[in-house]
């Protein structure tokens, strides 16, 4: 159980931070975007992190107040959820 969490954990965050260069990549080509709510889907389910440093590497919604702030908060939520878990499950 504690290897799925982990794998998961780790999975989930590559998700987050691919899927915040391809929108990046697809608002510089001006194509079709990633919804924000499929954004917000992938950071609930565990990708803040790598949601939060996608952000931070590809510039990407830095200046939306709701990223710039909800993903950092949510990242912290989640790490803090994620130890808690190890710790119990250890």
């Amino acid at each position: 159980m504690l290897k799925l969490i982990i794998s998961s954990f780790i999975i989930m965050n590559l998700v987050g931070i691919y899927i915040m260069k391809v929108d990046k990549k697809k608002a510089k080509l001006k194509q079709y975007r990633i919804s924000e709510g499929t954004l917000w889907l992938v950071a609930f389910l565990f990708g803040a992190v790598g949601m939060t440093l996608g952000m931070k590497l590809f510039r990407h919604k830095t200046k939306h107040f709701q990223f710039k702030y909800g993903l950092p908060f949510l990242s912290i939520v989640e790490i803090g959820l994620f130890l808690y878990l190890i710790n119990l499950l250890s």
